[in-house]
């Protein structure tokens, strides 16, 4: 999947000379929590956040003696020169350099210039559809061994069964480095008769698996 599939492309911007008062009021009226800051040329030349408005401002609990802090240019404070992403980068490798850099969001730039915006809460979205957990069904976990053909083998069960597939994941076995655990989620709401079909093919099922469980 590319960002460009996911990215926001209506992206609220401010330039280097807006105030701090004025990203304050744009980031209450879209209800957002970032702002790219860009030149005349639609050039990235930094980005603000909710947190950088609330380190340059006086605490609420104070007493605010100079108003001219609310402004102050925004180049005082945005982050310079920010990472920025391409439309064509592969969404998987936008969320590490997400987790590496520690950042909120990530403005997307072809050409040179701003088209668009992606966010942790855009990558979290994406999560939750890849995996199929806001569609109604059962969630299974498989050991196999970690060899060539057993997703087919797995598969071919659920084939058997006639039971759709709504996602897989692949884990590492943190226990046995020579197997797999393969997370599916399927769409039903009782798995008992798939998970007694899984079983008898001989492989074992790490959830649900429950002591005293009758399958």
């Amino acid at each position: 999947m590319l960002v460009e599939e996911i990215m926001n492309t209506s992206v609220p911007t401010l330039t280097p000379s807006h105030t701090i008062n004025d990203a304050i009021t744009l980031l209450k009226e879209k209800k957002i929590r970032h702002l790219p800051i860009i030149n005349k040329d639609r050039e990235v030349v930094g980005v603000v956040t909710d947190r950088d408005l609330k380190e340059a401002t006086p605490s609420t609990l104070q007493s605010v003696l100079h108003n001219d802090i609310y402004e102050r240019p925004l180049e005082e404070i945005m982050t310079k020169n920010p990472i920025t992403g391409h439309p064509l980068d592969f969404v998987e490798e936008t969320a590490s350099i997400f987790y590496d850099n520690r950042i909120g969001c990530l403005p997307i730039v072809s050409k040179g210039k701003l088209v668009g915006m992606i966010t942790e809460s855009d990558l979290l979205y994406k999560f939750i559809e890849l995996t199929g957990v806001h569609q109604p069904g059962s969630q299974i976990e498989v050991r196999v061994p970690n060899r060539p053909g057993v997703l087919f083998e797995v598969s071919k069960i659920f084939y058997e069964q006639k039971l759709n597939v709504l996602s897989v994941l692949v884990y590492p076995d943190k226990v046995q480095n020579d197997y797999k655990i393969l997370v599916l989620r399927v769409k039903t709401m009782n798995p008992l008769k798939l998970i007694e079909a899984i079983k008898a093919e001989g492989f074992e099922v790490l959830w649900p698996n429950h002591p005293g469980m009758n399958v």
